[in-house]
């Protein structure tokens, strides 16, 4: 039985020299994220298509049975909104297609625009990707959180597709006020929608975002260990990302995550020993 976790990035550099070897060449900074997590969300594809050479680093540094979940880029998502992008598609699938087994699933993030008017388009696309891939969406209008009725719609074009809803939990953030540039920041760009919890498939991805306080973003997952809990015991292969606004202690709560959640499943396999850091020197 086995629980994948991780955070938004494999580098970070608050994570240099307090939990990942300082310094590291490019090439094995993901070899080393990979010693604390199993998983990590593929955040920078949404930004550029990666040569092809550069995703068979990847692989090279992970296992096969390491999760990412990689987003579609943005020209793809935000600008054609799906419609017209099967060349960026084909690019892009070519590309990331060295991860063999390490692609867990598509995240098909929409942008808060993306209406209930608009799932047509969103089926549509859906049928035309390449059934080798498993799909996960995440959307941001509020509709689709107010309005059962836009809920079910959603949850039926995805079930068609044998795809899963990515819930981006941000309730615990928003709870109050920020305290920290971070959190002012995040403040003003995060989704604030109401939670949900509902698995769709075999193999649930949640998003989840904590406070720069410690303490507060373990009091808000708890909700999350109850959830992620009945998954396994019911056969589902969940994966679960940890993000704080400053990201700087991500690394150890997203294994802070597995052990609570092992503590209730005993059973569950345990993570990977991290990385040693070496004692800085002064030779």
């Amino acid at each position: 039985m086995r629980l994948h976790v991780g955070c938004a990035m494999w580098t970070h550099a608050s994570w240099q020299g307090r939990f990942l070897p300082h310094p590291l060449p490019p090439g094995e900074r993901l070899r080393s994220y990979a010693t604390w997590c199993n998983a990590v969300e593929g955040n920078t594809t949404f930004y550029a298509t990666p040569a092809r050479s550069t995703v068979e680093t990847w692989a090279a540094q992970t296992s096969p049975d390491f999760r990412f979940v990689v987003k579609l880029p943005k020209p793809i998502t935000h600008d054609r909104r799906l419609t017209g992008v099967d060349e960026p598609l084909r690019a892009f699938l070519e590309a990331i297609e060295p991860l063999g087994p390490r692609a867990h699933a598509l995240w098909i993030q929409l942008p808060g625009s993306f209406a209930p008017t608009d799932l047509g388009t969103l089926a549509g696309f859906l049928r035309r990707l390449p059934g080798a891939y498993r799909c996960a969406v995440e959307v941001r209008h509020r509709a689709f959180f107010d309005d059962p009725r836009s809920a079910r719609l959603l949850e039926g074009v995805l079930a068609g597709a044998d795809a899963e809803w990515i819930p981006f939990d941000t309730t615990a953030f928003f709870q109050s006020p920020p305290t920290s540039d971070a959190e002012r920041d995040a403040w003003t760009k995060k989704p604030r929608v109401a939670r949900r919890s509902s698995a769709l498939t075999d193999r649930p991805i949640v998003r989840y975002l904590g406070r720069d306080a410690t303490t507060r973003t373990i009091e808000g997952w708890r909700p999350w260990l109850d959830t992620v809990t009945g998954w396994l015991r019911e056969g589902r292969s969940p994966t679960v990302f940890i993000h704080t606004p400053d990201n700087a202690d991500a690394l150890t709560l997203a294994r802070r995550f597995h052990d609570d959640v092992r503590s209730r499943l005993p059973e569950l396999d345990p993570l990977p020993e991290p990385q040693p850091i070496e004692p800085l020197t002064l030779f």
